[in-house]
């Protein structure tokens, strides 16, 4: 598998490389934070749905209770 590029801009150069290991190591945690985020969202959202179906209301609904406009 290759590796991200990187971009680095000085003026009026440009230079594209590999990721180095020290990197691509960050580049992988973040992803998989970002995985994990994006996965506690859905969760979330899905379990807010859940409620409001319980309830018996819409979103609209549940923000006009909660004095939302």
């Amino acid at each position: 598998m290759t590796r991200p590029f990187v971009r680095i801009i000085d003026g009026d150069s440009v230079i594209e490389r590999e990721m180095n290991d020290v990197e691509y190591e960050q580049y992988l945690t973040d992803q998989d934070m970002f995985e994990a985020e994006r996965q506690a969202s859905i969760e979330k959202e899905k379990a807010r749905e859940a409620l409001l179906a319980r309830l018996g209301i819409t979103a609209e609904e549940a923000q006009l209770l909660l004095g939302g406009q």
